[in-house]
């Protein structure tokens, strides 16, 4: 990359990191600053909730002890908000309120005169005081959802002086969001928080004036976050989902109450489906890239059901820069892009050229995932270019993760460009070339990794090169390169030579990955994104050192 390119990606990526401050500090100034307020008579109605739901956690939380975020609080009889929280993870997961719809399995007098007595606690507590992890942006909408949802298990038997006081609240937190959503950065947030106020805005009483200002306003977001091939800009498979599960119950509420609906919403959610069905694997669950954690599968299906234009999936998605190799059972996705912008850069992976494989009914080839609920050691681990089966340098990610309290946890300019390459040969079989260029600022080299599935999908032959800029004969110090390939946790791996490592699936399903002359090691690896929480796992390892070796041939067949 020339030097005046660096200059100004720095320099960008500097402008946005100011921009950020200020929107950052917005919502500070609003917290401090005293607004009007209406307060709603009743509400009207309670959108559904595809979310799945789970009668342990309404049976735990009645006896007192709440299971989220992969922790267990005991209150012994106290307020959840009068204890010392395990994590902010939990902490974020408790005052979103979204486990209330655990309570709907058990809809006892018991349960709900308990959610009341939480929810009431939290209105106390909580209510006024602007500050904290109860007041940032995720969780204030996340928790209007809820309080919408769910408002028939909350308000189940309530007197009349709670009903007031959760509607004045509810009221409040809706004014609130309308404050600080235009100084929200772009991203899931901000869309969420418009879904929340389109969703209060036909949910409580209104002027009509005011269902349409909202609904105009989330139509604006989805214009500018939902891409034209139906990826989100967040580049993350799991957001589609999350947002689905949003979006389906919104527009179902519109239709149900007789409302116009947003110019954009229904072609936006038809655009999501195809995208959404593009990172399904084998195994129906979604591929993990750039923060994509564990799917629960009846949250998936619960989605898939409204699925109108279920068909072949895409070969690629141009701007969310995703390709799909896929034949007879074999599925192959890679990531062919980067960070669409440093302030969306907040929650991606550096891994650029990273692939996941499935066949049959299981994934092979995995990337670690993202932890749903782990700490921030965890989370950057999950973030680097290692979790990822792509090639590394020195153990150096391909962009880099900075943190400061100013910009957050974004990625540094590291890959800004992704050349991509696709073609079908004579023999009908796939092929995909890509090459960024993440590694030639510190080493002066390019990673092309080539790609071709046969026909019959049984086949899958694989080609990382490093190479650099013709006409570059600059001195370039010595690394190490390494080629990683995380097994999923629950495919055994079978030694059968120093080239050659059987994986091979709990049904006996089996593909043989080999590199002729190379040796390829078996390493303890670690897995993230599994519903039951952060699993041991095992990775295939081929090590080269330029200048020695610059590029590696690597196979996947199926059989034994």
């Amino acid at each position: 990359m020339r030097l005046a390119d660096r200059r100004r990606l720095l320099s960008s990526g500097l402008r946005e990191i100011w921009r950020r401050l200020g929107r950052r500090s917005a919502p500070l100034r609003l917290a401090v600053t005293p607004f009007s307020l209406q307060v709603p008579d009743r509400l009207i109605v309670a959108p559904t909730d595809l979310r799945s739901l789970d009668p342990f956690v309404a049976e735990e939380i009645l006896e007192g002890r709440f299971p989220l975020a992969g922790r267990t609080l005991e209150t012994f009889g106290q307020s959840p908000f009068a204890t010392e929280l395990p994590s902010r993870a939990f902490a974020e997961r408790l005052h979103s309120f979204a486990w209330l719809r655990h309570i709907r399995t058990n809809k006892t007098e018991a349960s709900c005169a308990n959610a009341r007595e939480i929810v009431s606690d939290w209105i106390a507590i909580y209510g006024r005081r602007r500050r904290g992890v109860a007041w940032e942006p995720h969780v204030v909408a996340e928790r209007v959802i809820a309080w919408l949802s769910h408002s028939t298990v909350v308000l189940q038997g309530a007197e009349a002086g709670f009903y007031r006081r959760f509607m004045k609240c509810l009221a409040y937190q809706v004014r609130y969001l309308r404050k600080i959503a235009s100084y929200t950065p772009e991203g899931e947030t901000r869309l969420r928080q418009r879904i929340a106020l389109a969703m209060a805005s036909i949910s409580m009483p209104t002027r009509a004036g005011y269902i349409r200002r909202e609904g105009a306003r989330l139509d604006r977001e989805l214009e500018q976050q939902v891409l034209a091939d139906g990826g989100h800009v967040s580049r993350n498979p799991r957001a589609l989902l999350d947002l689905l599960l949003d979006l389906l119950p919104l527009r179902q509420t519109y239709i149900n109450l007789g409302h116009d609906l947003p110019q954009k919403l229904i072609p936006t959610i038809d655009r999501m489906y195809p995208a959404l069905r593009f990172f399904r694997h084998q195994d129906g669950d979604l591929a993990l890239f750039n923060g994509a954690s564990a799917t629960p599968a009846s949250e998936l299906m619960s989605v898939l059901r409204y699925d109108e234009s279920a068909g072949k999936p895409f070969k690629a998605l141009p701007h969310m820069n995703y390709h799909r190799l896929a034949a007879e059972g074999t599925t192959l996705i890679v990531d062919t892009g980067h960070p669409l912008s440093p302030e969306l850069s907040s929650s991606a992976h550096a891994g650029s050229l990273a692939f996941e494989m499935s066949s049959a009914r299981h994934r092979f080839i995995v990337n670690c995932g993202a932890p749903k609920s782990a700490g921030r050691n965890y989370r950057t681990i999950a973030r680097s270019t290692a979790a990822h089966s792509t090639v590394i340098l020195d153990e150096a990610s391909s962009s880099r993760i900075a943190r400061s309290k100013i910009s957050g946890a974004i990625l540094l300019p590291g890959v800004s460009q992704v050349e991509v390459e696709r073609w079908d040969d004579a023999h009908g079989n796939d092929w995909l070339r890509a090459i960024h260029d993440g590694y030639v600022r510190d080493y002066g080299y390019f990673h092309e990794r080539e790609i071709g599935m046969s026909s019959k999908g049984n086949k899958i032959k694989g080609h990382d090169r490093l190479f650099r800029e013709e006409g570059d004969a600059s001195p370039s110090k010595p690394f190490s390169a390494v080629a990683r390939f995380h097994v999923h946790p629950a495919v055994i791996l079978k030694r059968r030579d120093e080239e050659t490592v059987v994986l091979r699936a709990p049904d006996g399903e089996a593909w043989v990955f080999t590199a002729p002359g190379l040796h390829v090691q078996i390493d303890e690896d670690i897995f993230f994104a599994d519903v039951a929480g952060i699993r041991p796992s095992q990775q295939l390892v081929i090590e080269f050192s330029p200048p020695d070796v610059f590029e590696i041939r690597w196979m996947l067949r199926r059989g034994e």
